[in-house]
């Protein structure tokens, strides 16, 4: 069945670095555009970062510059390279599937049909 899973959560100081990746299967993931949201406690999720089937990527204004979003098809995953992290940048980090293959799908939730169980990044010292 179709599935996608997180990996690459934890614990890290200010500053530091963290790389997320999401694995797809169960689908040709090179067909779609994968996003990437977050969610920290008491707030709304929203959106990260999203590539899409030609590797066109978008940021949220709040991680411009710091992030970066990259894919692999052959290994079914797509990244999200964190830098600089801020205390602010600390939730719960999904993945998720677009729902057409080929749209260029923005951040909004409600573009992606499949989701990841979630990853949790905490920025703290």
């Amino acid at each position: 069945q179709l599935q996608l899973v997180e990996s690459g959560g934890g614990l890290v100081q200010p500053g530091g670095s963290l790389r997320l990746a999401c694995t797809g299967s169960g689908f040709d993931l090179e067909y779609y555009t994968i996003g990437w949201f977050r969610q920290a406690p008491g707030k709304e999720r929203e959106g990260v970062s999203c590539i899409d089937s030609s590797h066109s990527k978008n940021y949220a204004d709040s991680v411009k510059g710091r992030f970066a979003i990259s894919r692999d098809n052959a290994k079914k995953t797509v990244y999200l390279q964190m830098n600089s992290l801020k205390p602010e940048d600390t939730g719960i980090y999904y993945c998720a599937k677009c729902q057409v293959p080929f749209r260029r799908c923005g951040m909004a939730s409600s573009e992606y049909d499949y989701w990841g169980q979630g990853t949790q990044v905490t920025v703290s010292s």
